[in-house]
């Protein structure tokens, strides 16, 4: 029954976020909800763990389907006090990490702490789920991801995967019927132009704040994740952690022809 399936939220814009509270709504339709996430923003934070200074753990509120929680680490800390604290005893059917304000197309799945989170939570053994508004205001209509969230959890949900299974979902700016479908895509390969603006502090010292644009480097592309956002689709790109570069893999095999590197069906 749906009723009786565990469902574990989390974030990287923090447990007050718009966003979060969607994310939540959504988790609802699907059984009892624990969400955990960050007691401030964390976007950008990616992979990183918390080591050298303590954690804060705070219950927000409880009602008989959801318990939510603040957690004073990174969106990938909140992954990890859910499956090895919180509910270590309980089986969770899915993680879903968001409903991020911004975009996690591209290179940004790299960065984002909203995919970091939706990444740890798919190295437990459960299906995983990050998902994505294209838009960074604070008023930002959640409206269409949630419907979309909804409908893409649903088809995670209702047969079995194969594990791990962790989705980047990105959902254009536009109201539910504006927007024309869901595209499964690649992940584009732009990647970020970075700017430093120099300034000084009344007292003279020097400080830096970094700003940058996304380059596009094939923006005629139509199979990734860009292209289908620009072009009012929500895409769907399934992302996993092994970050062998195959292609080059096969190149230095000339280069050094006497090393071991373990037998082509590692790859598998």
């Amino acid at each position: 029954m749906e009723n009786e399936r565990l469902i574990l939220v989390t974030n990287d814009d923090g447990y007050a976020s718009k966003g979060f509270a969607a994310a939540i709504d959504v988790a609802r339709t699907f059984g009892r909800v624990v969400a955990v996430a960050p007691e401030t923003p964390q976007s950008g934070m990616s992979q990183a763990i918390t080591m050298y200074n303590p954690l804060y753990l705070r219950r927000i509120r409880q009602e008989p389907d959801v318990e939510v929680y603040s957690f004073s680490g990174t969106p990938v800390d909140c992954v990890k006090m859910a499956f090895d604290y919180l509910l270590r005893d309980a089986r969770i059917d899915l993680v879903i990490s968001g409903i991020n304000h911004g975009s996690n197309s591209a290179v940004n799945v790299l960065y984002s702490g909203t995919m970091g989170a939706a990444i740890e939570g798919s190295f437990y053994g459960c299906p995983a789920v990050g998902l994505s508004l294209d838009d960074h205001g604070a008023d930002a209509d959640f409206e269409a991801a949630m419907i979309y969230g909804r409908q893409i959890i649903g088809e995670v949900l209702s047969r079995p995967v194969e594990l791990p299974l962790c989705l980047n979902v990105n959902v254009p700016v536009g109201r539910p019927d504006e927007l024309r479908g869901i595209r499964l895509c690649r992940q584009n390969r732009g990647f970020w132009r970075e700017e430093f603006y120099r300034h000084e502090d009344p007292r003279g010292r020097e400080y830096f704040w970094l700003t940058g644009a996304f380059v596009n480097g094939e923006p005629d592309a139509e199979d990734t994740d860009e292209w289908a956002l620009h072009n009012g689709y929500v895409s769907v790109v399934p992302v996993h952690t092994d970050l062998t570069d195959y292609r080059q893999l096969e190149r230095l095999r000339r280069f050094f022809p006497t090393a071991c590197d373990g037998a082509p069906e590692s790859r598998k």
